[in-house]
């Protein structure tokens, strides 16, 4: 296996330390190179993996319960063809119960980090054993339960996708949306007999940046009618009570009523969990967060306040100049954070009721061993690539990109009847629910004011409170009880109904509350 590390000075890593802290989903001090002609990495043979795909079983599978070879698991590759030779690679997992199931694609954040985090420690259909080994047991809570999942690694660099040209680097959201895309035609080229299947958007942290911008993409690429439709497009009408979209007001369901060309429903849409999507009023909310949970005392939040003038110019001067002056919101804003972390003493940042446990907080060896066995390395079909944590090359190509507002392509989504999820487990400090939601109010769209004063209610999951649900229209928010960064780690059973009540339609006010239902 040929490794290739950037490694990072400790001036350096001190410099990039505040960075780190903020929106990067994890730390990692070394990882792998994969752009530069003398950082190519090639397995052993001097050839690459390509084109493929390839149904597979995971060495160490003990568990008891359906037949892995009954089900269609596939691992690959799919060359991007507005890329001179990227490759991205991805896990598919079909429905464990209906393949007419939708089509979930999940984008973990970073910059920089593979799939593979959600896959194992959060709702892909497999979990480490609970023994201190590397065997595979079945999450019961895996969203393949309720979807045809894809776990994608992207930007290219990230976990096992890899280019060997440096053109291929992403530096924004339109390279990688483009990539996205294409991708997807991809993949629906393969499986032509998913096209027919509702389609969603779903993933945490960074991909807050991420995910606006791929719905907008898609949305574009389907009223282009560019390549095989996707079924992000609303059909019908699924709510039983009024809502507003755009000019229409809709009544019943079934109606099949147009509004400005385009018929209005609930189905199909994007989640986005605890992520960054308008930094400048998620950063904003800081000081506020660490206040209302005792992370800060009021003296030293009337000091932290002070810095958040500068902050909000910074970042508005980023949107209108980029370059210089992202990196100078960067550092004006990375202040306000680091100094409550350095505050509040040795936390969790992605869980406030934790200790961090080392740089990363969270102890992922056993995912970075398994992949990089030769085993499992032979079963995906990836050579002698190298799994890589998080890409720091990826991770700074994308700094600039990173204090930009991608709230603002949403509005036209949720105009076109697109739904959109945003939910926040309550613990987490990084990408908290309070900044979250405040973006969502302040979002301008027709259903502003509706949403804004709609009553927050409990979300139930077998009639406990599982946490608390804002809804009008195409737009939820769901504040989750008792869960940090990483909601479907923390809250597996809850994620998962969420994820089947939002697909479903049942996320949407309706008279007599918030529509339920049990695993």
């Amino acid at each position: 296996m040929v490794r290739r590390y950037s490694c990072i000075s400790n001036e350096a890593a001190a410099e990039k330390k505040m960075e780190r802290l903020m929106f990067s989903g994890f730390q990692f001090s070394a990882s792998g190179i994969r752009f530069s002609s003398s950082e190519v990495v090639l397995i052993s043979d001097g050839t690459i993996p390509t084109n493929l795909e390839k149904k597979f079983t995971f060495p160490g599978f003990v568990d008891s319960g359906p037949s892995v070879e009954e089900l269609g698991h596939h691992a690959g590759y799919y060359s991007l063809p507005h890329s001179k030779a990227a490759r991205m690679f991805y896990f598919f997992f079909e429905s464990r119960n209906n393949k007419d199931d939708p089509v979930v694609i999940w984008l973990t954040g970073g910059p920089g980090s593979g799939s593979e985090i959600a896959l194992f420690y959060e709702n892909g259909p497999f979990q480490f054993s609970k023994d201190n080994n590397l065997s595979l047991v079945w999450n019961q809570y895996g969203w393949d339960a309720a979807s045809n999942i894809i776990f994608v690694d992207q930007p290219i660099g990230s976990g096992f996708s890899y280019t060997t040209d440096d053109s291929d680097i992403r530096y924004d959201e339109d390279g990688i949306s483009n990539d996205l895309y294409d991708f997807l035609q991809a993949f629906l080229k393969e499986h032509p007999q998913f096209t027919k299947n509702d389609f969603y958007i779903t993933g945490e942290s960074y991909a807050g940046h991420y995910i606006p911008a791929f719905a907008s993409r898609v949305h574009q690429g389907n009223k282009a009618n560019e390549g095989i439709h996707i079924n992000l497009k609303v059909k019908t009408l699924t709510s039983p009570v009024p809502f507003t979209i755009g000019v229409c007001t809709l009544f019943f369901a079934g109606t099949g009523r147009v509004c400005r060309g385009v018929e209005l429903g609930l189905r199909e849409g994007f989640a986005i969990g605890n992520g960054n999507t308008n930094p400048e009023i998620q950063c904003k909310a800081y000081t506020d967060f660490a206040l209302d949970n005792g992370l800060i005392n009021k003296n030293e939040y009337e000091d932290l306040n002070k810095l958040i003038p500068p902050c909000q110019k910074a970042i508005e001067d980023c949107g209108t100049e980029g370059g210089d002056a992202c990196r100078i919101s960067r550092i004006n804003c990375f202040k306000i954070f680091y100094r409550i972390m350095d505050i509040a003493g040795d936390i969790n940042q992605y869980d406030i009721r934790k200790k961090c446990g080392g740089g990363l907080c969270y102890d992922y060896s056993k995912m970075i061993t398994f992949l990089n066995m030769k085993t499992v390395r032979e079963a995906l079909g990836v050579g002698d690539l190298e799994f890589v944590f998080l890409n720091d090359t990826v991770y700074n190509a994308m700094m600039d990109d990173a204090m930009k507002n991608l709230e603002v392509g949403i509005p036209a989504l949720l105009e076109d009847g697109i739904k959109l999820l945003v939910y926040a487990g309550e613990y987490d400090f990084n990408c908290n629910w309070l900044g979250n939601l405040r973006w969502v109010d302040a979002m301008q769209w027709s259903g502003q004011k509706e949403f804004n004063s709609s009553p927050a209610t409990p979300y139930l999951v077998d009639s406990e409170e599982a946490g608390t649900l804002k809804s009008h229209g195409p737009l939820a928010f769901l504040k989750v009880k008792d869960a940090g960064h990483m909601v479907p780690m923390d809250q597996p059973k809850a994620a998962l109904q969420m994820l089947r009540d939002w697909m479903q339609g049942k996320l949407v006010r309706t008279r007599g509350g918030h529509n339920v239902s049990s695993i």
